[in-house]
């Protein structure tokens, strides 16, 4: 094999991994990407050249840098560089490799004038306060958790969080189920 057909079939591969590690189908990433299932599905196998017309909104959807897709495999390079990730009042901040089964993620969070709709999803939530005060809604309680404060529950219990009073920034980690949950929100969502 030549070596741009080795890095195309790294990023086959990687794609397909992230896809299945997110628990995406075709049609959830297609939704999210705004591709066709069949055009993923087709990249994915080989069938259809890789381009950036749609490798741009397949990294966007996964959460992913372009370099995540294309980067040579091995442990020389352990540090992470986040990229932020703006939607809405939040940004975030993928702290750990992007195929683990536990996240790590920075979340910064602008103070919003609606109270956010409370979510279910399997699993538990993990989060720690680094700056400011978040009120977390937790069914029919309210809590505030100040700088330094962390939380943990479960995720089965109606949940939502957001910036109180001023910006917030959060350090979370949680499983795949919470990432389905947290990062992919629609637009203008908050948590």
């Amino acid at each position: 094999m030549s070596g741009a057909t080795d890095v195309e079939t790294l990023a086959r591969s990687r794609l397909r991994s992230l896809r299945l590690t997110l628990g995406y189908s075709l049609d959830d990433l297609a939704a999210r990407s705004h591709l066709s299932a069949s055009t993923i599905s087709r990249i994915e196998t080989g069938k259809r050249t890789l381009s950036l017309d749609v490798l741009v909104p397949l990294a966007q959807a996964l959460q992913v840098s372009l370099d995540v897709l294309f980067e040579a495999p091995g442990d020389d390079d352990v540090v992470i560089r986040p990229v932020a990730h703006q939607q809405g009042a939040r940004t975030t901040w993928l702290l750990s490799r992007p195929d683990g089964r536990t996240l790590a993620m920075k979340m910064r969070l602008l103070p919003s004038e609606t109270r956010p709709t409370q979510r279910v999803h399997p699993g538990h939530d993990w989060f720690c306060v680094l700056e400011g005060r978040v009120r977390l809604w937790l069914g029919e309680r309210e809590i505030d958790v100040a700088t330094g404060e962390a939380a943990e529950f479960s995720t089965m219990t109606p949940h939502a969080f957001g910036a109180l009073d001023g910006p917030a920034e959060v350090i979370m980690i949680f499983d795949r189920e919470g990432q389905r949950a947290h990062v992919h929100l629609d637009e203008g969502d908050s948590m």
